[in-house]
């Protein structure tokens, strides 16, 4: 056979293979059409001006005091109830809606970064009577329940709600009640949704950490709070930053707690707000400024995401090991630590937990007016498979999570495949960026881009989203669902691959097997519980995608996802909470029974993706 060597620098095998080239070819195609070509296409709205190239719409933008301010407006104020009682109403300043979002990202940022590494720290480094317990219900707050946890939030923070009751009520540790609203609101809210994030990259990184490095430490002299900081944290640290800067992304782009919180100017004021709001109006949606905005957002997230890559890969982070795998250190707590864990460390988790179980209450209860829920009631869970219109939208999400699921796995296959095989391959690298950067691009940016790239390219069609009675979401919703969650089975698949050694196939082909015949039937087989696992897992996610969802997805009522009939319920005023908590439990059962069965199949843990 003829030597190319094109087809050795490209795709890393020195004789053509059509197969090889096909697991090339077709995500990164796939990849530019469906995300570079929207990207850019919505680049060309945001720089074009009266015909003509021009940065007046980012101009315009950043000289406006509407999205850059002087801080305006008071944190907190003390004000009188009707009954004449003082509370603490919090709602933080105003600094324009790009300064807004970017100060509650970092905010977020770093609430959940202390409360996920003290989580993390505690959980691998003590045994203590109830861990199992504790084990279980730090995964609680995973379980995604879009709009209707932040609902529960905003509630526990009422004058009568859980937060008062127990502080102010019971202990007596406020001079004054508590009320959270606008920015702090979305900050607290982001935060209760987010630390497990970063508790389960920081927990992977506590535990993988070398034993030996600490025990030398502590032979040299060092102290427990000195050994912490010099050896354990920065050991500990590309986990940490992963799951921080996931959650600064995720905080960026969050809906559902402006959206909760919208009753205060404020919370109006974020960048992601501002986008969705053009939507659900029907004004200004399509506009060049709108355009720019998004994009900002865009470069901003993109530049978290290459930041921290690039900061953790400026560090010397290595181990040395005795070879095999070792025990990591855990110890029985000292008094004072016990009493930590047990007064402030678990406490702490209960109320973070609250939202979830809050969602579990309201969907079973009649009204929900003081501190509890009043009344039994199983009339919304029974609503979710007697009332035609939630019917329709369940099945809706299924459909388009089924479809883009294949579409995932395809993708997530080939991508892996030619980016783990072929290291020689200069495609390689540029394919492994592509089809992991997508978790770093917000999912409003993704809407955007999708509308004008839609509008432009297929105009008075069912796929143009301007054709508000005729526009047919469906196919619009598959292709971005398999955009964003590309990355989580991508990774699961990658893994899968890594550990199947690359003779296995060699010896197949030396046999006188073709590619084909050595790709599904030696290395298929062997990664099919990666394949099934990841599958799983971007499942859940496609059933609960938000941004994407309540945008192009809520533009015809009858082809409405899960998460757009959501958002109705809880905004419209003929909407029940009830109801939308009722789809909140049927999505946190999938959830549970998806991740239940990821476990048993894979017989490993999944968590978050991380960066590195």
């Amino acid at each position: 056979m003829k030597v190319s060597k094109w087809s050795e620098n490209l795709f890393g095998t020195p004789i053509f293979d059509p197969v090889v080239t096909a697991s090339f070819m077709f995500p990164l195609l796939y990849l530019v059409a469906f995300l570079i070509i929207p990207v850019v296409t919505m680049l060309a709205v945001a720089f074009e001006y009266n015909g003509h190239f021009s940065f007046h719409w980012f101009t315009s933008i950043l000289t406006s005091d509407y999205y850059i301010s002087k801080p305006t407006g008071e944190f907190y104020r003390l004000i009188t109830m009707p009954n004449g009682e003082q509370i603490y109403y919090v709602q933080g300043v105003d600094f324009g809606v790009i300064i807004n979002s970017l100060l509650v990202s970092i905010s977020v940022m770093i609430l959940t970064t202390i409360l996920g590494t003290v989580f993390a720290f505690v959980m691998a480094r003590y045994d203590f009577p109830g861990k199992n317990i504790v084990r279980i219900l730090l995964f609680v707050p995973l379980l995604v329940t879009p709009f209707v946890n932040v609902f529960i939030v905003k509630k526990m923070f009422l004058p009568n709600g859980l937060i008062n009751w127990l502080f102010y009520d019971m202990l007596h540790l406020f001079p004054h009640r508590i009320v959270i609203d606008g920015l702090v609101g979305v900050i607290v809210a982001q935060a209760m949704t987010y630390y497990p994030i970063v508790y389960l990259n920081a927990y992977a990184s506590f535990i993988n950490i070398d034993p030996t490095l600490e025990e030398q430490a502590e032979n040299l002299g060092s102290s427990r709070f000195h050994l912490f900081r010099t050896v354990t944290f920065p050991l500990a640290l590309p986990g940490i930053a992963a799951g921080a800067t996931l959650v600064g992304i995720f905080s960026l782009e969050d809906l559902a707690a402006p959206i909760v919180f919208q009753g205060n100017p404020l919370a109006r004021k974020l960048m992601s707000f501002q986008i969705y709001s053009a939507f659900t109006s029907g004004f200004n949606v399509g506009s060049p400024q709108l355009a720019a905005l998004a994009l900002i957002m865009l470069t901003i997230a993109i530049l978290m995401f290459l930041g921290i890559r690039k900061y953790v890969s400026l560090r010397q982070y290595a181990m040395l090991s005795k070879g095999g795998r070792w025990k990591p250190r855990v110890a029985k707590p000292k008094g004072w630590q016990a009493a930590l864990i047990y007064l402030v460390v678990i406490p702490m988790l209960l109320i973070s937990i609250f939202p979830q179980v809050g969602v579990v209450l309201l969907a079973f209860s009649e009204s929900w007016s003081g501190t509890w829920p009043q009344g039994f009631t199983t009339a919304h869970i029974q609503s979710i498979i007697t009332q035609p219109d939630i019917e329709r939208v369940i099945m809706n999400s299924v459909m388009y999570s089924t479809a883009a699921i294949i579409v995932i796995l395809l993708l997530s296959l080939t991508a892996s495949y030619a980016s783990s095989r072929f290291k020689k391959s200069k495609l390689g690298p540029v394919l492994d960026s592509l089809s992991t950067i997508p978790i770093a691009v917000p999912g409003i940016v993704i809407a955007m881009s999708y509308f004008f790239f839609f509008a432009k390219v297929f105009p008075d069609t069912p796929l143009d989203p301007t054709n508000l009675l005729g526009f047919n979401p469906a196919m619009v919703l598959v292709l971005a669902y398999s955009i964003r969650r590309l990355p989580f089975a991508a990774r699961s698949i990658s893994a899968g691959i890594q550990q199947v050694h690359v003779s296995l196939e060699e010896a197949a082909l030396n046999l006188g097997a073709g590619r084909w015949k050595a790709l599904t039937g030696i290395l298929m087989p062997l990664i099919l519980l990666n394949l099934l696992g990841g599958a799983m897992l971007s499942f859940v996610y496609c059933m609960s995608e938000t941004s994407v969802g309540i945008t192009l997805g809520s533009i015809n009522p009858e082809y409405y996802p899960i998460t757009a009939r959501m958002v109705e319920l809880m905004t419209s005023a003929v909407g029940s909470a009830n109801l939308a908590a009722a789809l909140g439990v049927f999505l946190m059962t999938v959830q549970i029974i998806a991740i239940v069965l990821a476990n048993v199949i894979t017989k490993q843990r999944y968590s978050f993706i991380g960066l590195t």
